[in-house]
């Protein structure tokens, strides 16, 4: 900000040390509460408020009731004023806790996150935003230099500064985070604070803003008619949630309260598919020792019966005892079941054959997981139900997310022989 320099003191009591972030509506200071005696963080609006007295009313009283807004992911706020500057200007203030931490915008910078650390992160915020709609707040400047990653989870800054939902506009706001309406004026609503999260969100996954463009200017002249761009490379439920964020009109868009229960959702069947996962590759390692333990018990010789039995009659059974030669184990599991005699192969291998063509590796390794943990379900509850039927719906389901361009063709091809095996199997006699 050009009206404060570093040795500047706010009403005569904290003493500023040196810029921490810039952003589209404030700077933020590390600063020195001479009264307290304790490092602090000091938010400085960049705007003077000298040649503005209602502006000045409105600033401290959003101040104020940002003040009683209390979340664990948000930063609190120990104390708001207003002070005539060196320069002559009068700047408002926020003072917050100096909370140890990186900017999210610097991790962004650094390339895209994982999408379960994005969505994670994308989670926290959207319960705060939640939190504070539920009070007639809107934030205005959601951005990833206003979110401070901590040893206790990402903190979102700048509530200081909020607004009441339905208040007039003004030019508070970041690009490229700015929704579409706030360029015609629109009332304040919490629909921008949904497309600013949407940006966020985009960033973190894509390592860059939907947008390129940087400023009021570029934004104002640019002219979106084309649906919003989605990211790609992450499971279709969170690509949809943040395309739906970006939508141009407001009401298009989802409440901070759909996103929270959207990420939730992703995150909950992320954690359901690597327990499954887990689970299965247990049941893998116990089902192989069973079978090693089952051949060894088949191919031992039969116990001697009778002190009479002659020595020629147990060697010439051995062969006739041992198991028929198995597939080899180098071929692929789908070729193993499909070449093994008519009848050998019981519904339920057949079915976990299909649950290891969608979890373990090519073709279906980039299939997202809330469409394995789909498929799954369907085809457990079609071969558990009390008649066997569904699979017709089943291979519908296979279509569509092909179709979708969720399940590559490999995969697809892999699937549906997999189901002609447990058609198979599930055939009487």
């Amino acid at each position: 900000m050009s009206q404060l320099e570093p040795g500047d003191v706010l009403a005569r009591r904290y003493l500023l040390l040196d810029p921490l972030a810039h952003g589209g509506m404030s700077v933020i200071w590390r600063a020195f509460d001479q009264s307290l005696q304790r490092l602090v963080a000091v938010k400085v609006l960049t705007a003077s408020l000298h040649t503005d007295h209602g502006e000045r009313v409105r600033v401290r009283s959003e101040a104020r009731a940002a003040a009683r807004f209390i979340h664990r992911d948000s930063i609190e706020i120990y104390d708001y004023g207003e002070t005539v500057t060196a320069k002559g200007g009068v700047a408002a203030y926020v003072v917050m806790p100096l909370l140890d931490g990186t900017p999210l915008a610097e991790r962004i910078a650094e390339g895209p996150l994982p999408w379960t650390e994005a969505a994670a992160i994308a989670l926290r915020l959207a319960r705060v935003l939640m939190a504070g709609h539920a009070r007639g707040l809107v934030h205005r400047d959601v951005t990833a230099e206003n979110v401070l990653l901590t040893a206790d989870g990402p903190k979102l800054l700048d509530f200081g500064i909020a607004a009441w939902a339905g208040d007039p506009d003004d030019d508070r706001g970041t690009p490229p985070y700015v929704a579409p309406e706030r360029l015609l004026g629109a009332p304040t609503h919490p629909a921008v604070d949904v497309y600013a999260l949407g940006v966020l969100l985009f960033a973190m996954l894509a390592g860059r803003t939907p947008y390129p463009e940087t400023t009021w200017e570029e934004i104002e002249a640019a002219r979106r008619t084309d649906p919003p761009p989605r990211v790609t490379g992450v499971p279709y439920g969170v690509a949809s949630l943040c395309q739906n964020c970006l939508a141009h009109l407001p009401e298009e868009r989802p409440t901070a309260e759909d996103i929270v229960a959207a990420l939730t959702s992703a995150l909950g069947t992320a954690g359901i598919a690597r327990q499954v996962r887990r689970g299965l590759t247990a049941a893998g390692s116990a089902l192989v020792a069973l079978i090693v333990l089952l051949w060894f018990q088949r191919s031992a010789p039969e116990p001697v019966l009778s002190p009479r039995a002659t020595p020629s009659a147990t060697p010439s059974a051995t062969p006739s005892a041992a198991p028929s030669a198995g597939p080899s184990s180098s071929a692929p599991a789908s070729r193993v079941i499909e070449s093994s005699p008519a009848g050998s192969v019981t519904v339920d291998q057949a079915v976990d054959g299909f649950h290891d063509s969608l979890e373990d590796g090519e073709p279906c390794d980039a299939t997202d997981a809330d469409v394995v943990l789909d498929l799954k379900q369907v085809l457990d509850s079609v071969v558990r139900g009390p008649e066997v039927t569904g699979m017709a719906e089943l291979r519908r389901k296979v279509a569509d997310r092909a179709r979708e361009g969720r399940l590559a063709p490999a995969c697809r091809a892999e699937l549906e022989a997999r189901l002609k095996v447990i058609d198979r199997a599930m055939k009487p006699g």
